[in-house]
């Protein structure tokens, strides 16, 4: 399996770095993911659950981290064993720009699936994959948010619009109603 692509993060390149290599903040945006912890520099264990059509297993496995140049990238060389269910391998090639407003993270994945997990088809398992990295960013960008403030634009909005930000936090808070413009 291979898989590339590019997201514009609305945080700086040192912020986005800094996140990437905390197990905490991977932890809560590695969809499935029960377990990251470091094993010394640049290497992580990881458990993970995954689900593939009928096949899913917790697997177990290591991240090793290579060609560091912080904090404009690396390589990341993962692999993983979930039993009965196969295995996984591979690397990703992690490259953070800065940009005008925030940075951008880009990547190319290279895979290769063993056992049962190969046996659903190579359709399924690239699509699997590519809806575990759609979430993995989904929730990278709101941690990101949580942790650093909402991205400029949304900053922007709320200072432009009377009770824009009462608004919001209503939101946040899941309240039923909109505050009144105003407020």
């Amino acid at each position: 399996m291979d898989m590339q692509g590019a997201r514009q993060l609305a945080i700086g390149q040192q912020q986005a770095w800094d996140a990437l290599n905390d197990p905490g903040v991977l932890k809560i945006c590695i969809p499935g993911c029960d377990s990251i912890e470091a094993t010394g520099e640049g290497a992580y264990a990881l458990v993970n659950a995954i689900k593939v059509g009928p096949v899913a297993a917790k697997f177990k496995g290591a991240i090793h981290l290579a060609d560091v140049n912080a904090p404009h990238g690396y390589t990341l060389n993962f692999e993983g064993n979930g039993g009965v269910a196969g295995f996984g391998k591979g690397s990703a090639r992690v490259t953070l720009t800065p940009q005008d407003e925030g940075c951008e993270l880009a990547y190319t994945v290279h895979a290769t699936v063993g056992g049962k997990i190969a046996q659903v088809g190579q359709r399924l398992i690239d699509g699997v994959a590519r809806s575990m990295a759609e979430s993995f960013f989904k929730r990278f960008d709101e941690e990101m948010q949580r942790r650093h403030g909402p991205p400029p634009e949304e900053a922007a909005e709320a200072g432009e619009k009377p009770g824009a930000l009462k608004k919001m936090w209503s939101r946040l808070k899941g309240g039923d109603k909109p505050a009144a413009d105003g407020d």
